[in-house]
């Protein structure tokens, strides 16, 4: 793993909480499911209980993402916080 994508990838982190409008809940759960991937790996686990709506959203957005790599999965994390950068400017 690069040394500078662990880095855009914690700054990306950071930085996502300093935007002036959180993002809507598609985005957020998009941002949940990436920042995941990227800092632990593939879904695994069981789906949580069909009562627990939001951990049951988050995992599905988790296990939607596949077989990305780790690395992938960071830098569509870093393009999307740029992208909402860009759009809070």
């Amino acid at each position: 793993m690069s040394a500078d994508l662990e880095s855009l990838f914690n700054q990306a982190s950071e930085d996502v909480t300093k935007l002036s409008e959180a993002p809507d809940n598609l985005t957020k759960l998009k941002l949940y499911a990436l920042y995941k991937l990227g800092s632990k790996g593939a879904c695994t686990g069981d789906r949580p209980g069909m009562m627990d709506f939001v951990a049951r959203a988050k995992y599905d957005a988790w296990k939607e993402l596949g077989d990305i790599s780790q690395d992938e999965g960071k830098q569509q994390y870093i393009d999307l916080v740029e992208s909402l950068k860009a759009a809070d400017a």
